[in-house]
């Protein structure tokens, strides 16, 4: 699933001139009894979800929370969305949209875990603007967490893990680390970790907690 979709699907709605087709929509408000059987809002977030191999397998060990993907890419969507109903995992649920438009359809302090795991790397310079890692998402990040929430990171590209982490030193409203073996709770991968593990290539997982 690391492919570049089109590149405005990264830049907020209102910083563009005009919608481009296809982007993906904006949401300011969820009826949750249309997204979950039992009603109830997310317990888990899964930000750029993929093709939802991690969120499918976290939602089946993990009845008793609703975790809830994004993705902009479509067909990783419709993809989950087959198998969701497959399965009849009815605490998973996806949404194609881009999360650089904020997250004001979930709850201060509601959540309790948030996944984002092996983001499009943009590695040129002039392509940071691109990636949805900044201040702006760890505030909304921070806010939608409980008090100890936690935002789970993964990535095999050393660069940006640099950046991530200076991004995180700006806000400073988490304490971070990286994970030594034992302290990582998830014994499923996700496609992209499992590719990294054949091929050889090293990738870090870091713990952030909220303050």
């Amino acid at each position: 699933m690391r492919h570049h979709t089109s590149p405005n699907f990264y830049i907020p709605l209102a910083e563009l001139n005009e919608r481009p087709e296809y982007y993906p929509d904006t949401i300011e408000t969820l009826d949750w009894q249309e997204v979950f059987k039992n009603g109830k809002t997310p317990d888990t977030l899964d930000i750029g979800c993929g093709r939802g191999k991690f969120l499918l397998e976290y939602a089946a060990a993990n009845p008793q929370k609703n975790i809830l993907g994004m993705e902009v890419r479509l067909g990783g969507i419709d993809w989950i969305k087959g198998v969701i109903e497959g399965e009849k995992l009815d605490n998973a649920a996806v949404l194609w949209y881009s999360v650089v438009n904020g997250m004001h359809f979930i709850e201060e302090n509601s959540i309790g875990e948030i996944f984002y795991f092996f983001p499009d790397p943009w590695p040129k310079k002039r392509h940071h603007k691109r990636r949805a890692f900044n201040t702006e998402f760890l505030r909304e990040c921070s806010r939608v967490l409980k008090p100890g929430g936690i935002l789970y990171l993964m990535t095999d590209v050393p660069e940006v893990d640099e950046y991530q982490q200076e991004v995180l030193k700006e806000f400073g409203g988490f304490e971070f680390h990286y994970a030594a073996g034992d302290e990582w709770p998830f014994p499923f991968k996700t496609d992209q970790e499992n590719f990294s593990l054949r091929k050889g290539i090293p990738y870090v997982r870091l713990i952030c907690r909220k303050k």
